[in-house]
């Protein structure tokens, strides 16, 4: 089976004086986490979606799927975690008890504000999982990458050549993942954010699967007027 695990725990912090989480802002006329759970339901690589957010918000979660999505059955929304960390391990476990599980099984997990993901990089991310048994959506990076160790001074300028951007889906057999996460010591599980990187420092390959430059991550408000624009254009072409 394949799972698609949307990460909606962002609380919006930086969308200014919004008390809403960003993911529940509206894009058009919908929310923006519908948008991205609707990718993934009409995708047909995806057998089932968990969604995971705050708790105060599963509810509402629930009502919005229930009246954008209605025929969404195979759309769970459970609470997420702490940490990105504990929202994944919470993803995993909600799987394990409900599900069966094998080699075979793979998870695709996704920010909840990135909308603008497309259905080749959903099939793309199901591949390379099942492939190489993990894998990150990334672009090229296109601005000169600048390292500084203490913040005021540079350290190292990589050859941007070689640096990409990393977006999301990110996708893990998921007997893999659950394996590395294992491996963890509580410090690192501390430190550790990124399941790619995870794999990465255990010296796991992780695969690159192209993403793309809309694919953007809706975190400040100029983010969301950019997204705005994006799905005026998207519309206009349809």
């Amino acid at each position: 089976m394949v799972f698609a695990a949307v990460f909606a725990g962002g609380v919006g912090s930086r969308m200014g004086n919004s008390d809403t989480p960003k993911q529940y802002l509206e894009l058009g006329s919908r929310p923006i986490i519908i948008h991205t759970i609707e990718k993934f339901f009409i995708n047909e690589k995806i057998d089932e979606i968990i969604v995971l957010c705050p708790k105060p918000w599963v509810a509402h979660t629930r009502s919005l799927i229930a009246k954008f999505i209605p025929e969404g059955k195979k759309i769970s929304v459970v609470q997420g975690g702490d940490s990105r960390n504990g929202t994944l391990e919470n993803a995993i476990k909600f799987i394990e008890e409900n599900y069966e599980t094998d080699e075979n099984t793979v998870i695709v997990t996704h920010d909840a504000v990135r909308p603008f993901l497309t259905h080749r990089m959903i099939e793309e991310n199901v591949e390379a999982a099942l492939e190489y048994g993990a894998c990150d959506t990334v672009v090229p990076a296109t601005d000169t990458i600048v390292e500084s160790e203490n913040g005021s001074i540079i350290s190292c300028i990589p050859d941007r050549s070689k640096m990409y951007q990393g977006q999301t889906p990110q996708s893990f057999r998921l007997k893999e993942l659950e394996r590395v996460l294992a491996s963890l010591t509580e410090e690192e599980k501390a430190i550790l954010t990124d399941a790619c990187k995870i794999f990465s420092i255990k010296n796991k390959d992780v695969f690159l699967v192209k993403g793309e430059v809309f694919n953007i991550k809706i975190t400040y408000p100029y983010d969301l007027k950019v997204a705005q624009t994006l799905l005026k254009g998207k519309d206009d072409n349809d």
